[in-house]
């Protein structure tokens, strides 16, 4: 399921205490707005190893920039695998902190023709429908073109470190999906606890733009 229900994720967040003080800057989302080069990569350091995302905003601008402002914002350092499907995708994009994840939930940005199709190591938002993009993001583990009718619009492809992406943890499958109402509303410690083999972000960078 790459649609998200945004009403029970909403109606989870407002009853999420805040866990701990988040960086001023994740908490406006009004604040990063900048526009990304036409093309740039991010490096992400993750528990099995490095790798990286080309973006090319020709294919989807709307996307490719809000992706290149979450990682300006550090929004995706700490996140958490939570979902790797073997031979479909491998989804992440809900911040550690509830406190974060309520500034963005509905900070959504309208869609993008779809101008590539979902092939094996492109990366694409997922979405709650028309216009709801915001911060989930998956990497297409299979040849996916099934999803380009759906109006997923690619913004980028892993270059390196593909073998990385397929070595993320893919024993839970879809399990965590179901409970994303309460990851949204305790972040991290819901995922360690319940899924203690989940692998995560460590950091993720802007390493070139072209």
């Amino acid at each position: 399921m790459l649609r998200l229900s945004l009403a029970a994720i909403a109606a989870a967040l407002a009853l999420a205490a805040t866990a701990g003080a988040a960086p001023p800057s994740l908490l406006t989302p009004g604040a990063w707005k900048a526009t990304a080069p036409d093309v740039y990569s991010v490096a992400f350091d993750t528990t099995k190893g490095t790798f990286v995302v080309t973006v090319h905003r020709a294919w989807a601008p709307k996307g490719a920039d809000r992706f290149y402002n979450l990682v300006r914002a550090k929004f995706y350092d700490g996140d958490k695998f939570f979902r790797a499907v073997k031979g479909f995708v491998v989804q992440f994009g809900i911040n550690p902190s509830p406190e974060v994840s309520s500034a963005w939930v509905n900070a959504a940005i309208k869609d993008d023709p779809v101008k590539r199709s979902n092939t094996i190591g492109t990366i694409t938002y997922a979405d709650a429908g028309p216009n709801s993009r915001t911060t989930q993001v998956f990497i297409n583990l299979g040849k996916n073109a099934f999803l380009d009718k759906q109006g997923f619009a690619p913004f980028g492809t892993v270059t390196k470190g593909m073998d990385v992406v397929k070595k993320l943890y893919e024993g839970y499958g879809e399990k965590p999906t179901g409970d994303q109402e309460l990851i949204y509303g305790q972040g991290n410690s819901f995922l360690k606890k319940n899924f203690p083999k989940l692998d995560g972000v460590v950091g993720a960078r802007l390493v070139a733009s072209h």
